[in-house]
C-alpha cells in the first residue's frame, strides 16, 4: 500500500459505506481496482451516532474492497458531511520582511496558517481553507500570487468549519477499524471533483449532490469554490414519507422509490397501480402510481427550494456572479425518475446529471460510473492529487539537494542561511495532517 499511485477513499454515509481503490494510470487517468459497499447502521444525517456498527460497516467495506482488488488497506482518505457543517468568508494578510524576493509557496502557507488559529465557536474546528483570490500590495483580483514581488500580500478565503466531537468520532471509527486516516475532506468538494469540468467550474456552475441523509451543495464561479452547504435532509425523508404515507415497511418503501417512483406526479395514470405484500398472513396492499409520486414530489420540492435558497444566498441573481452552467446533480438520489426536469422547472436553471466519469479510465463498468459514487470516486483523485504533488515536490527537493550543497560549501557563513531554507519547507497540509493524528491520538 505504500505506493504513490494508489489511494482509497473512504465515503462515510448515512445509506451505505464505500471504499474505493484506485490508481493513475500512464495517461493521467484513474483506475478504480477495487470496490466495497456494505449498509450504513450507525450514521444519521452524516454524523456518526453509534461507533459500534460504524466501525462493523467500515470493515465490511474494506473487505470487500481488499477481496475484489487482491490488495491489502491500510490508510484512507475520508468524506465529511453533517448537518453540523457551515461555511464562512474571512480576509487575511500577511506583511513579507523581504519584499526584494518573489512570493513562494511558504507565504501562502504562513497565510493559511494565520487563518487557521481564527477563534472558532466553542465544539468547533476548521476542516478547510480555501484561499478565493488574492491582493498584492493593493493590486486586487490575482488568482495565482506566486513568483510576483510584494509586500503584503492579502487572501479572500471560504473557510468550512464543523463540529470537534464529530470529526473525533470519524476518526476513532476510522482507527479502531485498523485503518490509517490519511486525510479528511468535505464530501460536496471531492464530488465536485468528480463530476464536474474545469469549462463548468469556469462558467459558473452549483453542484447539488443528494445523499441518504443529507444534501450538499458546493457552488464554482471563475474556477473557485464560491460556497458550500450541507441540507440535513436528503432521500432519506422521501423514504420515510412514502412509509408513513402508504404504511407499509421501510424496505418496501425504498424499492418503491427506486422501482417506480417519479418526482413528477402528472405522467402516472389513475388506474396504474402496485400491489405489495402484506406482513406475514395479511391482505396485499395496493397503491396508485400517482399517489406514490404525489407523496415523493412533495417532499422533493422542499429539498430542492431549500437548495435554491442557498444559491440565491450566494447572490446567483447578481449579474457578476450568474451561474451559467447551471446545475449538476449527482448522489444516489439523483437517479430519481424526472428529478433533472423538476429541479429545472423550480429554479429555472439548466440542469444535468453528473456521472462520475470525467476523470476515469475509459474501461471503467457501468456500476461505477453510477451517481451514487460521485464522492467516493472524487475522494480517490483528491488524494491521488496530493500524492503526485508530493511526489513532484519531493522530486524537485531531490534535484535541487546536490546543488545546494554544493553552494554550501562555497558560500560565505552569512548566506549559508538562506540556501538552507531553499530545501523547501513542509507542505502545509501536511503538518495539518500531523497535527490532527496527533490530535485523534490524544481523544482516545
Amino acid at each position: 500500500m505504500e505506493n504513490n499511485n494508489i489511494a482509497v477513499g473512504l465515503d462515510i454515509g448515512t445509506t451505505k459505506i464505500v471504499a474505493m481503490i484506485g490508481r493513475k494510470n500512464d495517461y493521467g487517468k484513474m483506475e478504480i481496482m477495487g470496490i466495497g459497499k456494505s449498509k450504513s447502521l450507525g450514521v444519521h444525517r452524516g454524523v456518526v451516532n453509534n461507533i459500534t456498527q460504524t466501525i462493523q460497516s467500515i470493515q465490511q467495506a474494506v473487505q470487500d474492497a481488499e477481496t475484489s482488488s487482491g490488495m491489502k488497506i491500510s490508510e484512507v482518505v475520508v468524506g465529511i458531511a453533517g448537518q453540523h457543517i457551515r461555511s464562512l468568508q474571512h480576509s487575511d494578510y500577511i506583511t513579507r520582511s523581504n519584499s526584494d524576493e518573489v512570493i513562494n509557496d511558504e507565504d501562502i502557507d504562513r497565510l493559511c496558517n494565520q487563518v487557521h488559529k481564527l477563534v472558532m465557536l466553542p465544539g468547533e474546528e476548521i476542516i478547510h481553507v480555501l484561499p478565493q483570490d488574492f491582493k498584492v500590495d493593493g493590486q486586487a483580483e490575482i488568482k495565482e500570487p506566486i513568483g510576483m514581488y510584494g509586500g503584503r500580500l492579502e487572501a479572500n478565503f471560504h473557510v468550512v468549519v464543523g463540529q470537534v466531537s464529530s470529526i473525533r468520532n470519524i476518526g476513532r471509527c476510522v482507527k479502531s477499524a485498523g485503518l490509517e486516516l490519511a486525510g479528511i475532506t468535505l464530501e460536496p468538494l471531492a464530488s465536485a471533483n468528480a463530476v464536474l469540468s474545469q469549462e463548468e467550474k469556469e462558467a459558473g456552475v452549483a453542484l447539488i449532490d443528494i445523499g441518504g441523509g443529507t444534501t450538499d451543495l458546493a457552488i464554482f464561479k471563475d474556477g473557485i469554490i464560491r460556497h458550500t452547504a450541507v441540507i440535513p435532509f436528503g432521500g432519506n425523508v422521501i423514504t420515510e414519507d412514502i412509509k408513513e404515507g402508504c404504511s407499509i415497511i421501510e424496505k418496501q418503501a425504498e424499492l418503491l422509490k427506486i422501482k417506480f417512483g417519479s418526482a413528477w406526479p402528472g405522467e402516472n395514470k389513475d388506474n396504474e397501480i402496485v400491489s405489495i405484500p402484506g406482513l406475514r398472513g395479511r391482505e396485499p396492499k395496493e397503491i396508485t402510481l400517482k399517489n406514490l409520486s404525489k407523496i415523493i414530489h412533495a417532499r422533493v420540492v422542499e429539498i430542492i427550494e431549500q437548495v435554491y435558497l442557498e444559491i440565491k444566498n450566494y447572490g446567483h441573481e447578481e449579474q457578476k456572479k450568474k451561474l451559467i452552467a447551471g446545475i449538476v446533480l449527482t448522489g444516489g438520489g439523483a437517479q430519481l425518475k424526472h428529478l433533472k426536469q423538476l429541479v429545472e422547472y423550480i429554479t429555472g436553471m439548466d440542469t444535468r446529471i453528473g456521472y462520475p466519469n470525467e476523470h476515469l479510465a475509459g474501461d471503467s463498468d457501468s456500476e461505477t460510473t453510477s451517481p451514487m459514487y460521485a464522492t467516493a470516486v472524487g475522494l480517490v483523485l483528491n488524494s491521488l492529487t496530493g500524492k503526485s504533488k508530493n511526489q513532484g515536490a519531493k522530486m524537485a527537493l531531490n534535484d535541487e539537494l546536490p546543488e545546494v550543497e554544493e553552494k554550501l560549501e562555497s558560500v560565505d557563513s552569512e548566506h549559508e542561511e538562506k540556501v538552507t531554507t531553499n530545501k523547501g519547507g513542509k507542505r502545509f497540509f501536511d503538518k495539518w495532517a500531523e497535527k490532527f493524528k496527533e490530535f485523534l491520538d490524544n481523544a482516545e
